[in-house]
């Protein structure tokens, strides 16, 4: 009799820990979960602590509470210009509403798929409003807020709220790349051949200025020069006619001298008459 009683007791505990086991359950931080009987949902649970649910008939579910990442592979995309471009995107998602992702996604896996059909959706509409040169400068931040706004609001019907939406790599496809760069490097040489056309132009406008002015300079300094000229003439012809009439014999011997170094030197050999008047001073005295 005893035997049994510590039999059913240690049963009674074993039932115990089991149902205890099977009843109480933890929720971390970092997750966030559903109660589900017999595959229908119950509760759900979003508090991090000890929760309790029915042993045997009822089963949880965790998802996690955290912004998860979602990194697509590179799909190409039409701009409003029609140009191919291949883009690379990644956006940041978080599960705000377990009974709805439950019942529409169920896993990770498959909401991952589900946003790859929004948001290629989303880029696929906004990008193909801009030109290439308008996506890849000036217009990317408004882009990506419209993309992340609407695929945002087509993921809350799978309990899924869209962070944020972002491109990574923008590039041409292979086969387009080579066309496309070398029509914009004939764009540049025929810019780069505008600009030397004008620079030539203008360089002959400078140099036919310069050489108008240069005449011009060159034609004043030379009537200038011809004035000055004529002036010191004058004036020496008023000094000599000055000399002269103070003392002619000997103005007229500084000439004759000034005349002979002027005409002959060491290597001089004259063949003249020595009577004539130009030699007058080198005669000698009686």
């Amino acid at each position: 009799m005893k035997n049994i009683m510590i039999l059913i007791v240690v049963i009674i505990v074993f039932a115990t820990i089991l149902i205890a086991y099977n009843g109480i359950f933890v929720i971390d931080e970092k997750a966030q979960g559903i109660v589900l009987q017999f595959g229908r949902y119950v509760k759900t649970m979003q508090e991090p602590g000890l929760q309790f649910k029915i042993p045997f008939i009822q089963s949880v579910i965790y998802y996690d509470d955290r912004i998860l990442e979602y990194d697509s592979a590179p799909t190409e995309i039409l701009t409003t210009d029609k140009k191919n471009l291949l883009i690379d995107n990644f956006a940041r998602w978080k599960i705000i509403e377990p009974r709805k992702f439950y019942e529409t996604v169920k896993t990770e896996t498959s909401a991952q798929a589900r946003l790859d059909d929004i948001i290629y959706s989303m880029l696929r509409v906004e990008l193909g409003r801009y030109t290439l040169e308008e996506i890849i400068s000036s217009h990317r931040d408004v882009i990506m807020k419209a993309v992340t706004d609407k695929s945002s609001t087509k993921a809350l019907e799978y309990g899924i709220d869209i962070k944020d939406v972002r491109i990574k790599r923008a590039d041409l496809p292979p086969e387009n790349a080579r066309s496309i760069y070398e029509r914009m490097k004939a764009e540049r040489k025929k810019q780069a051949n505008m600009y030397r056309s004008e620079g030539e132009e203008e360089a002959l406008k400078i140099r036919a200025n310069t050489d108008k002015e240069k005449k011009i300079i060159l034609s004043k300094a030379y009537e200038k020069s011809q004035v000055l000229k004529g002036e010191g003439d004058a004036e020496a012809i008023k000094i000599y006619a000055q000399a002269f009439e103070k003392d002619t014999e000997f103005y007229t011997f500084i000439r004759s001298l000034d005349a002979y170094k002027r005409t002959m030197d060491d290597k001089t050999t004259l063949v003249i008459s020595p009577d004539i008047e130009f030699f007058k001073y080198l005669k000698g005295t009686n």
